[in-house]
């Protein structure tokens, strides 16, 4: 297997859909607690990063064993069109899946049973998402998981390892780094949402019937843009309410890149062609945003 093909495997370019949630739930432990534990953050990274890897091989590997359409399988799939050793890509699944297990509950046992639970439920639902014959990704469910766990649930985690010592589970608290994470698991659903728009036949195809499939591809687009648009008001409610320096409004200057990009994938869903600009915005928005929240933050106490 060449450094390309594997890349390709587990999906390197949407890699930065877990990566930044971990920043951003960083920036707030540091900028709103003024608490950071590097080396459980690092911990948790590593994890988080082969736990990503092994879900989307086993993404790969499962759409590859259950596929109906011959077509897909052989020429699409990575698996059948590179000709790789199910065995080799069932020893990657085995090794990831227990060195991420193994640095989770070295978690556990530092910051406590809260890691516990909340490893357990990103685990099921990475599980879940490819697996059986009704795997989250082809139900009308996929965007919301997706979201919620890599956006939500990453921020959650990494604000919990750095502050696990003051940390408070309440509404208030919740709500707060709910705010804080909002952008990026609407810019993740989208990802998905994107991927089911461009694939909506191959989808039906193989028996897949994902939220397109029930609100139209008019009805995906529109909900494309209005997660773009409440991604932005979302950073201006972060600043705004004070869980974030005023230099995130910077964000804001990337409205007509977004609005390009939307509006490239408005109009054609094409997966070679248009699939990528929802990577772009991911990539961008949520690179700009940590950067700003980051700048704030070093001015800040440069200012002090």
């Amino acid at each position: 297997m060449t450094i390309p093909v594997f890349m390709e495997l587990v999906e390197m370019k949407a890699k930065i859909a877990s990566v930044l949630p971990c920043l951003i739930g960083v920036c707030f432990s540091w900028y709103y607690y003024g608490s950071i534990h590097w080396y459980l953050t690092i911990g948790f990274f590593i994890a988080m990063f082969l736990f990503n890897m092994f879900v989307d091989i086993w993404d790969n590997y499962n759409d590859y064993q259950h596929a109906d359409n011959d077509v897909y399988q052989q020429h699409t799939n990575i698996i059948g069109r590179e000709h790789l050793s199910l065995r080799t890509i069932r020893s990657l699944l085995i090794i990831f899946f227990i060195v991420a297990m193994v640095i989770g509950l070295a978690l556990v046992w530092v910051v406590g049973w809260p890691m516990l639970a909340m490893g357990v439920f990103c685990f099921a639902v990475g599980l879940a998402y490819s697996a059986g014959p009704r795997p989250l990704s082809s139900l009308p469910l996929g965007e919301l998981f997706s979201g919620f766990t890599m956006g939500f649930m990453i921020t959650l985690i990494c604000v919990y390892l750095n502050t696990y010592q003051m940390f408070t589970w309440d509404i208030a608290t919740l709500t707060k780094i709910f705010l804080i994470a909002l952008p990026n698991t609407l810019w993740i659903s989208n990802l998905m949402l994107a991927n089911n728009l461009c694939d909506k036949e191959e989808d039906e195809s193989n028996h897949r019937y994902t939220i397109v499939n029930y609100i139209g591809i008019k009805g995906g687009l529109y909900a494309f843009a209005s997660a773009n648009v409440l991604a932005l008001v979302a950073v201006v409610c972060q600043a705004m309410l004070g869980l974030a320096p005023y230099s995130v409004l910077l964000t804001l200057l990337l409205i007509p890149f977004i609005y390009h990009q939307t509006r490239l994938l408005w109009q054609r869903q094409v997966k070679r062609e248009t699939f990528i600009c929802a990577v772009r915005i991911l990539a961008v928005s949520s690179v700009v945003h940590a950067a700003t929240y980051c700048a704030g933050i070093i001015i800040n106490n440069w200012l002090e």
